[in-house]
């Protein structure tokens, strides 16, 4: 074959397969399509560069498969502060109701519901209480409100509160947020409700932390009646640790403090970070207890609020979730759920949504996702006894209370941190992009020698092949039916046209067109006129 000129490879058009080959970064195309050379050597690079471009393009498949099931992993990390801000602390009595609080009229209403009683039997628990009977006449008020009753007869943090401490500073019920929650009206300590700026710590370890004395009141518990699922054998303070970002679920994930010891709660942070779908399953968008569509069963998950809302919680969703159950099954709400539907009367707690709340539960109808930043406090409990009998008499002369009583009902909560290091629990992607990216890269270096600008090079030549081949095509035909229009004019206005007659001086030969023609370009050509003298 012989190897054009210079000045032939210099006129070729940029869409030549061979011109391309000649110029491109990526090894091998030169030898395939390249000029010369044995058929069999050809052949050889032909098929080193197909198994090249097998291998890659299998190796890269690979990798965008391994992306696309988006992996992840989890890194445990210890990290040390400064300064660390002091968890929120719920506290509630075991006991939900002062016997000494409770009225004919409250038994009348909450009595079937709350405490398991006949209306048969209201007499004899009003004796058991140590109160008198209804007055004869008695008749109960037209209407009855559950959240009142439990801000009235539960216990009062000013009663039960009898030292607190944070730091070595004093505090008192005003730093103290009342909540309810399902074992009846609580108090949560650093809250930072409203705003209030919540309190850290530099130190760790005792002293350093909050220490509360506390009066559990057991002469004011209600009497055992009978054997139900509400029934509490215990006596104590039930306790619950959390971040601020999330209610109290004190009835599920509260442990218990009892009177006659210290309790000491030595707490590390724990700060956990989840990847949100397709890499994990977290959520971070808050439901809305109130944002009631059509429902199309009854079962249906909550969907997202569209208005602003708090941060997103596990034990938030799930209440959120049993609120929304419960009311669009009653049309009323349970005390401690929140949301704005009516508080249910105690009729409804016992006709319809302590029902409809256990049978949720069986069917684990809410399914609410991780969130994908949230806190959490492991504790490490410790306890001692205490008033020793020194302690006793001192404790029983300040409080104007009996050595037995004391005893009895008094205990002292103490919850500090261990260290100021934390744990971070976080999920990373396992695959990033730009690591994809690179192996692609690598791939295409290692078996055909070619990068991110051979690529562009071979989309450029797929233009200009698309511009020469195709748009090409269609602009020589345009341009052949415009000259073929033309000349068919031409031809119809000689034919119209008069012969003028002229004078002769003697026969003489037409000019034959040109008869050599010399190509010296593709764009010249230079025609030579022969005439017959």
């Amino acid at each position: 074959m012989k190897r054009p000129s210079g000045l032939e490879e210099a006129q070729s058009p940029a869409s030549d397969i061979r011109v391309f080959a000649s110029s491109c970064s990526m090894h091998g195309l030169g030898h395939v399509f390249g000029p010369g050379g044995p058929m069999a050597r050809r052949g050889l690079w032909t098929t080193a560069v197909l198994l090249a471009l097998a291998t890659l393009l299998y190796q890269v498949a690979g990798r965008v498969r391994y992306y696309g099931e988006f992996h992840h992993e989890t890194a445990l990390e210890e990290r040390e502060s400064r300064r660390l801000t002091f968890p929120a602390v719920t506290l509630c009595n075991i006991n939900p109701l002062r016997r000494s609080r409770l009225t004919p009229n409250d038994l009348h209403w909450a009595g079937p519901a709350l405490l398991g009683l006949e209306p048969t039997e209201h007499a004899a628990y009003l004796r058991a209480l140590g109160r008198p009977p209804a007055p004869p006449g008695f008749m109960p008020s037209p209407t009855f409100d559950v959240a009142r009753l439990y801000a009235r007869a539960g216990h009062a943090l000013e009663d039960m509160l009898l030292a607190c401490r944070y730091r070595g500073w004093l505090c008192g019920p005003e730093n103290f947020t009342t909540v309810f929650t399902r074992m009846g009206q609580c108090y949560t300590f650093n809250s930072g409700a409203e705003g209030a700026e919540l309190l850290t710590t530099p130190k760790g370890g005792m002293g350093n932390g909050l220490e509360v004395l506390l009066d559990v009141q057991q002469d004011e518990y209600l009497p055992v009646w009978r054997d139900t699922e509400e029934t509490p054998f215990e006596v104590g303070i039930r306790v619950q640790i959390h971040s601020q970002e999330e209610p109290p679920l004190i009835d599920q994930l509260g442990f218990g403090a009892a009177p006659g010891y210290q309790t000491f709660v030595s707490c590390q942070k724990q700060q956990l970070s989840f990847l949100p779908p397709p890499w994990g399953d977290c959520s971070s968008v808050s439901l809305d207890p109130d944002f009631e569509p059509e429902p199309s069963g009854p079962l249906d998950p909550p969907r997202p609020s569209l208005g602003p809302s708090p941060p997103y919680s596990l034990i938030g969703c799930r209440l959120a979730c049993e609120s929304r159950y419960v009311a669009r099954k009653c049309g009323c709400r349970m005390m401690h759920m929140p949301g704005g539907a009516p508080v249910c009367s105690p009729p409804q707690y016992k006709d319809c949504a302590h029902p409809a709340l256990d049978a949720m539960l069986q069917k684990d109808a809410c399914t609410c996702p991780n969130p994908c930043a949230s806190t959490r406090y492991a504790k490490e409990l410790s306890m001692v006894r205490m008033p020793s009998r020194a302690a006793a008499r001192y404790l029983a002369r300040k409080h104007n209370r009996s050595e037995a009583y004391i005893a009895e009902n008094v205990l002292m909560l103490d919850i500090f941190f261990e260290a100021l290091n934390y744990e971070t629990v976080e999920q990373k992607k396992a695959y990033e992009v730009s690591e994809l990216l690179g192996d692609i890269g690598g791939q295409m270096g290692l078996f055909i020698g070619a990068s991110l600008l051979t690529v562009l090079e071979i989309l450029d030549y797929l233009c200009e092949v698309f511009r020469d081949r195709v748009l090409g095509y269609f602009w020589n035909r345009k341009r052949s039916q415009r000259h073929s229009s033309a000349n068919l004019l031409q031809e119809g206005l000689g034919s119209q046209r008069t012969p003028v007659p002229h004078l002769s001086l003697g026969s003489r030969p037409p000019t034959p067109p040109c008869a050599v023609t010399k190509t010296l370009s593709s764009s010249q050509r230079t025609c030579y006129l022969v005439t017959q003298l």
